[in-house]
């Protein structure tokens, strides 16, 4: 394979792209400037070398993390750390974080799984979520030390905000299952988003308004 196929075939593994729109691709690059490659080339590299994942709700972000490898919405202790969402993809987070409707803590968890998938573990992150919720779930807030410090409270609910696709669904029911066996007795609501989303969509591709009534809904 020469390497032109070789990166139409690249290209063809980015979500959402076909061969078609993969070789159209290669070939808008081909026509550009050499500056214009080189500059792309580049901001790869840098994208890719100053890129952190954080230790605690793994999304990805430019720039270092704070304390403990944590992103700057963990480490924001005026969220509301009542609440977590669960999201599948970095990009449904960027797309809920923009419609301002929301102020609690995220989980991403990497992805969805397929309906007829054997291996539903090697797919997401449900291992990690769940270590990470029975941290939120039994933390023991010390008393404050200054008038101005705040005691931290205890997780109240988990919000599954995932596509409402049967990948999307097979997912939710999967992650809900396995919360109602870690939180047993624990008093933490596990809810869905309202059907403000319409069935199909992706949440990526979701406007502000829609989710904010889906949030309002949500069950």
């Amino acid at each position: 394979m020469d390497s032109l196929h070789r990166l139409e075939e690249l290209f063809a593994h980015f979500p959402g792209i076909g061969p078609r729109q993969a070789r159209r691709f290669v070939y808008y690059l081909l026509s550009k400037s050499p500056t214009y490659t080189r500059e792309f080339i580049q901001l790869i590299e840098e994208v890719r070398k100053s890129s952190s994942e954080c230790s605690q709700c793994h999304r990805l972000f430019i720039g270092k993390a704070g304390p403990d490898n944590f992103c700057s919405i963990c480490s924001d202790k005026s969220r509301d750390q009542s609440i977590l969402m669960v999201v599948a993809r970095d990009s449904d987070f960027e797309t809920v974080e923009k419609s301002g409707a929301y102020r609690g803590l995220y989980f991403i968890l990497g992805g969805t799984i397929p309906v007829l998938d054997k291996e539903p573990e090697k797919r997401i992150r449900l291992q990690k979520l769940l270590e990470y919720i029975s941290g939120l779930s039994n933390r023991q807030p010390a008393p404050p030390l200054r008038s101005a410090d705040r005691p931290i409270p205890d997780l109240s609910e988990i919000i599954l905000s995932l596509n409402a696709t049967p990948d999307g669904e097979h997912t939710a029911d999967i992650v809900k299952d396995a919360l109602l066996n870690t939180l047993s007795g624990k008093g933490v609501k596990i809810t869905l988003l309202g059907r403000g989303i319409s069935t199909g969509a992706e949440l990526e591709y979701v406007d502000g308004e829609t989710i904010r009534n889906a949030l309002h809904n949500r069950q």
